[in-house]
């Protein structure tokens, strides 16, 4: 590959909470969507399985990070993105994620 691809997605999902040591709220990423992510991941992925993503919410656009989880991905939802969205715990979303692809 060489130069800048992208692949797009659409996906429904049901914001958790997460309360570990560090508290957050994330939306999981079902698992035919985590599938199609693994296969383009070392071309987008930083480090330790994390993959930079855009990410749109009701058309509120941010960047973050995937992380891998049980075989699938964790969407982390900022507090920021919670606020503007009007976003917590249970409340079922459509997100549209686009994850960039570096040339190797």
């Amino acid at each position: 590959m060489s130069g800048e691809l992208t692949v797009r997605f659409q996906v429904e999902a049901v914001v958790i909470h997460w309360r570990g040591p560090s508290p957050y709220f994330f939306a999981p990423i079902p698992e035919q969507h985590g599938e199609e992510i693994k296969k383009v991941a070392k071309f987008a992925t930083y480090g330790w399985g994390v993959i930079p993503v855009e990410a749109t919410i009701d058309d509120f656009m941010f960047g973050t990070s995937l992380f891998p989880k049980d075989g699938s991905y964790l969407l982390p939802l900022k507090d920021d993105v919670r606020r503007k969205c009007n976003l917590t715990a249970g409340d079922s979303i459509s997100v549209s994620i686009t994850i960039r692809l570096r040339g190797r």
